[in-house]
């Protein structure tokens, strides 16, 4: 069961792309991910007490995983919300965030001890190549400026938390760290609605399906996966599974939402997604 679980995450991980534009038709992006945090931590509280699981921890092992949250649920997902919430396309979205792998691995020597070799480098290369074809002629025009910023923020946020997870060595139960996290993350969406945003909601039964989507299947599904393999993998091997997340998003893209790709941007998607996987390749 536990060797499939890397597919089971890029699906699920995928479909989180394609599920987020009907959450932001509907809502203020921030608010809505207030909201689905609030109610995630109430379901990892609940079920650590089922599993009597000890909720409470020490100050330093709160914090590493209250941090972990403000970075993967508060910074990576509201760059990733915002940026649609503005006109970015989830594809593109999506494969700028899925550049964490290059990232990772050009970082993983320096912050992890990982070794970093020549054909990661290639593939580093080749990723930002792919980037730059599929955003190199529609920035200013069809891509929105600010959604490139915030999903490159994103991307950022993504990588740090990679890093920053694989790196403390806290003991929390799966369960009660998620619990932290979410709470994390909430609380950064409430303080960004009560500075800069005007929250609302708007219940529609689409609201409430993509919702309920995004917190059953990603945020207690696919998330908690995507702990366990950090807990257990290397942070490269880890992530190299994302490089299969754009192609996957793309179609579930095309499928669902009725978004269509140039040429050029296929090619940018094909490049990077080889440049990903040379990067973070066994040796």
């Amino acid at each position: 069961m536990v060797k499939i679980f890397p597919f089971i995450f890029i699906i699920l991980w995928s479909s989180a792309f394609v599920t987020t534009k009907p959450i932001i038709d509907n809502s203020d992006p921030f608010a809505a991910l207030a909201f689905r945090f609030f109610v995630v931590a109430i379901g990892f509280f609940i079920f650590s007490i089922y599993t009597k699981q000890k909720i409470l921890t020490n100050t330093t092992n709160f914090l590493q995983s209250f941090f972990s949250g403000i970075l993967f649920h508060g910074v990576y997902l509201g760059g990733v919300f915002y940026s649609v919430s503005i006109g970015m396309p989830t594809g593109i979205a999506a494969l700028i965030v899925t550049l964490q792998p290059i990232l990772t691995n050009a970082l993983a020597g320096k912050f992890l001890g990982e070794k970093v070799t020549f054909k990661q480098w290639v593939g580093v290369i080749l990723g930002f190549i792919g980037a730059a074809l599929v955003l190199g002629f529609d920035i200013g025009s069809s891509l929105p400026v600010f959604g490139v910023i915030a999903s490159f923020v994103a991307l950022l946020a993504i990588t740090t938390s990679t890093l920053w997870q694989k790196k403390i060595s806290n003991d929390l139960p799966l369960s009660v760290s998620n619990m932290y996290q979410a709470i994390g993350g909430c609380s950064l969406h409430i303080i960004i609605i009560l500075i800069f945003s005007k929250p609302y909601i708007n219940f529609s039964p689409t609201f409430l399906i993509a919702m309920s989507h995004q917190i059953f299947l990603v945020s207690f599904g696919a998330f908690t996966i995507l702990m366990y393999l950090i807990k257990n993998n290397s942070a490269s091997k880890t992530v190299s599974i994302f490089f299969l997340i754009p192609p996957t998003t793309a179609i579930m893209a095309w499928l669902f939402l009725n978004e269509k790709l140039n040429n050029l941007d296929l090619i940018g998607f094909a490049v990077a997604t080889l440049g990903v996987y040379i990067a973070t390749r066994k040796q």
